[in-house]
């Protein structure tokens, strides 16, 4: 199995992607909106890719996180909120705050477990900082280590209860980025001290199944690399500090804070520590050249990427349009209570 995760380049899988997905046998897909019409075809579509590998468990990821992140959209699906409205009703009542994270989180889950998709990058642990660039922003679940830790807490909960798989991001921590790593690197000169802030949620929730990194450069861990690309960053403080045993994604190696081409990041990355290279934009020349560069996954790799999927819970409920309504009406009802 080649240890990446790739996108799909529109709403079916052409004849050429089913070709080279079949012999490079990737660990899963990302969905973009791209990849989007409706229900049955986006159903129909990750069908087709458990179809080529033969496995119900096959990890198909999205971000669906709710506000400004969202790629299944109205009218067909509902609109979720973004995390920072959790963490203000916190400020009212915690209990009911968790409460409702967990509620929307499954209430996510049901959507996504209706199209055929396991795995939502879900729950943001960056703790959220002053002054920092908006990529974060009202994403976040807070400001205080230990709310954002309850909150992720539930939102993980919430999600393996309707049947997917959450992924905490973006270790070791995205919340004191000065620019929008979609665009350039951020270098973050906080002290190790300062940086334990920021650590506090993910160690809280070290035995999460997934986790994602982020494209930051921490000066007090490592002047020269940036997280994802760090040996130093994955090994002595996501694995060894954080505690963190989980399968690790990167994110997406497409982003311009990273250098090099994106077969030489995924390799590089791959160097550093990290399980799967995502790669989200669906070109052949890169997705081919990462098959090509990357050492087939490890054991210990595969065992994560099992041990994970195997945390998915069978729902409870009865189909997903009734159980998805009773959990948005509970939800509501709290949210409306507290206020």
């Amino acid at each position: 199995m080649t240890p990446a995760v790739f996108g799909v380049t529109g709403l079916s899988l052409t004849a050429d992607e089913k070709a080279f997905f079949r012999d490079c046998d990737p660990a899963g897909y990302i969905i973009f909106g791209r990849n989007i019409e409706s229900k049955a075809q986006l159903r129909a579509l990750t069908d087709g890719l458990r179809a080529i590998h033969g496995r119900d468990d096959l990890a198909i990821l999205i971000d669906q996180e709710g506000g400004r992140v969202a790629r299944m959209q109205e009218p067909v699906w509902p609109k979720f909120p973004a995390g920072e409205i959790f963490d203000r009703l916190y400020d009212i009542a915690p209990a009911t705050a968790i409460e409702a994270a967990r509620l929307n989180a499954q209430a996510i889950a049901a959507t996504l477990r209706e199209v055929g998709i396991t795995v939502d990058c879900l729950p943001l642990l960056d703790v959220r900082q002053p002054n920092a660039d908006n990529v974060i922003g009202d994403r976040a679940l807070g400001s205080e280590p230990m709310r954002v830790a309850a909150l992720g807490r539930a939102i993980l909960d919430g999600l393996q209860r309707g049947g997917v798989v959450g992924v905490v991001k973006h270790l070791p921590g995205h919340g004191r980025t000065s620019v929008d790593t979609h665009k350039a690197l951020p270098t973050v000169t906080a002290s190790d001290q300062e940086l334990q802030l920021d650590l506090a949620p993910f160690r809280t929730l070290n035995q999460a199944p997934m986790g994602m990194t982020g494209h930051l450069l921490f000066t007090a861990w490592d002047a020269e690399q940036p997280s994802t690309l760090s040996k130093t960053v994955i090994q002595d403080i996501i694995r060894d500090r954080i505690g963190f045993d989980g399968l690790l994604f990167t994110d997406d190696l497409d982003m311009e804070a990273l250098s090099g081409t994106v077969p030489e990041r995924a390799e590089r990355a791959q160097a550093a520590g990290c399980d799967i290279a995502l790669n989200c934009w669906a070109r052949m020349d890169d997705m081919i050249g990462i098959a090509e560069r990357l050492v087939p996954m490890s054991e210990k790799t595969r065992q994560r990427l099992d041990r994970a999927m195997a945390t998915i819970a069978e729902s409870k409920g009865a189909d997903a349009v009734s159980e998805l309504a009773e959990l948005l009406d509970r939800r509501d009802s709290l949210m409306a209570a507290a206020a």
